[in-house]
């Protein structure tokens, strides 16, 4: 049995932006409830060569918008990496999520035996649409979300495994 391509990247975008933007509504309880500074979060990380919860918020919004206009081949809103709040970053996500719901499911499944050029720093890889998708877009959209999930555990939000299924999450 086959999917349309736009099955699967479409609602699985849109659930874990829903559970990233999940995420920093709890964090600005969390910040506002414990005393923390925003800041304190958005620039948290897990490692000092990791990107911190700002960056990873950019990234998934980056991969998730990237994979869409390269598989359809058109051109995806561009948004400054200048979000330096945990409301700013959520307005983000929440553009995000606009740009995945208005996506056109027909243009993304044509998009399945489109050549897709990936192209970061030095490296250089041309996947079939499809490829692309399992391969490396949702994989890294995916590593992102559960990144910033460890970031925001490590800085004591209450969240786990059931927020990052997003199962409390209304359809």
């Amino acid at each position: 049995m086959s999917i349309p391509l736009h099955a699967a990247t479409l609602p699985v975008l849109a659930r874990g932006l829903r559970v990233f933007v999940s995420y920093l509504d709890k964090a600005i309880v969390h910040a506002r409830e414990h005393g923390i500074d925003e800041t304190t979060l958005v620039g948290a990380r897990l490692a000092p060569d990791m990107l911190p919860l700002s960056g990873q918020v950019q990234r998934a919004s980056d991969t998730a918008k990237a994979t869409i206009s390269r598989l359809t081949g058109g051109e995806s809103p561009s948004f400054p990496d200048t979000e330096t709040t945990l409301a700013e970053l959520r307005s983000r996500l929440q553009a995000t999520l606009d740009y995945v719901a208005a996506a056109d499911g027909a243009a993304i499944d044509a998009g399945a035996q489109r050549d897709v050029v990936l192209k970061t720093g030095k490296i250089e890889r041309t996947f079939r649409g499809d490829d692309y998708v399992f391969a490396f877009g949702l994989p890294n959209f995916f590593f992102h979300l559960v990144t910033a999930h460890g970031i925001l555990r490590q800085q004591g939000l209450a969240i786990g495994k059931l927020d990052y299924l997003g199962v409390t999450l209304p359809e």
